[in-house]
């Protein structure tokens, strides 16, 4: 089962965003796809939890860009179009970990 979690999550955060940026990003998918993949570099905020990593352990509410202030900045990056593309790869990030965060309840308690 640990397996089908890697798969899904990581899918996710590097396969499902090549299907959107193709899909909507229109002649620049390449320059949108790029931006959904930037968006992978919240999780540098892991580095300042410990320990580091916790297969246990829920990313949505616990690291700081994880929380729902930044969560609800993220949907206000929706509003501005320079921004859109970083806030959807930010939303799909945090709805990446969610799921998470579901397989964690099941596996881990």
């Amino acid at each position: 089962m640990e397996a089908i979690r890697f798969i899904v999550h990581y899918g996710l955060h590097f396969a499902f965003p090549i299907f959107i940026a193709f899909r909507w990003g229109g002649e620049n998918w390449k320059k949108c796809l790029l931006i959904l993949w930037l968006t992978m570099l919240v999780d540098l905020d892991h580095l300042l939890a410990t320990p580091m990593f916790d297969p246990c352990r829920c990313s949505i509410g616990f690291h700081p860009l994880h929380s729902s202030w930044a969560i609800a900045v993220y949907v206000l990056f929706l509003l501005h179009p320079k921004l859109r593309w970083w806030g959807i790869g930010l939303l799909l990030h945090m709805l990446t970990d969610a799921q998470d965060c579901l397989w964690i309840q099941k596996d881990c308690l």
